[in-house]
């Protein structure tokens, strides 16, 4: 008789088939998980990438309103510096121009002391020199009329003539006692 041939497969076969049919839809499941992590981690990934971004974009923003703010105050404190400077260097000049001013009118003052002082020193000069020639013309006329009297008129003479000799000392005396005073006049009119 003849035997059928059949096509059945073994049974070690039928599970060999099913382990690899397992096997490539484990494979497929696993693709399919790790592509679902792929896309998950991407997702979290831009994310985290935008907050990031975002942060990122936020300290740039207050970091440039702080440098401009930093910016200005620098631009005003330079400004401030400036207008004091100016300030400083016209007062500089003001007092220079007021220390000259004062200079030139101390010197005016002085000099006008001066021909004052040397005035009233010729005034005085001349008034002593009148008074003593004064003095001289009534010594001389006391001297002539008195000089019949030989033996009193001798006398009498030296002793008017010592009398009128301090009169002329005390003129002669006043004269640079005067020049002293209007020294020091003017002297303490120029240390005001």
């Amino acid at each position: 008789m003849a035997t059928r041939k059949t096509s059945k497969k073994s049974e070690l076969a039928q599970a060999g088939e099913h382990l690899g049919t397992a096997a490539k839809e484990v494979g497929t499941a696993v693709t399919h998980k790790i592509g679902s992590l792929g896309d998950a981690m991407s997702a979290s990934m831009k994310n985290a990438k935008k907050k990031v971004m975002g942060q990122r974009d936020q300290a740039q923003r207050k970091i440039g309103g702080l440098v401009k703010k930093a910016e200005k105050q620098l631009a005003s404190a330079q400004a401030q510096l400036s207008k004091a400077g100016a300030a400083a260097e016209r007062a500089v000049v003001s007092a220079e121009k007021k220390l000259e001013a004062t200079k030139r009118s101390t010197g005016k003052k002085l000099a006008s002391l001066q021909v004052s002082a040397e005035r009233k020193a010729g005034a005085l000069r001349k008034a002593v020199e009148k008074e003593a020639a004064v003095l001289k013309k009534a010594v001389a006329a006391k001297t002539k009329a008195s000089a019949p009297k030989k033996a009193v008129a001798a006398k009498k003479p030296a002793a008017k003539a010592a009398k009128a000799a301090p009169a002329v000392k005390k003129a002669a005396a006043r004269k640079p006692a005067a020049k002293k005073v209007v020294a020091k006049k003017a002297a303490a009119k120029t240390a005001k």
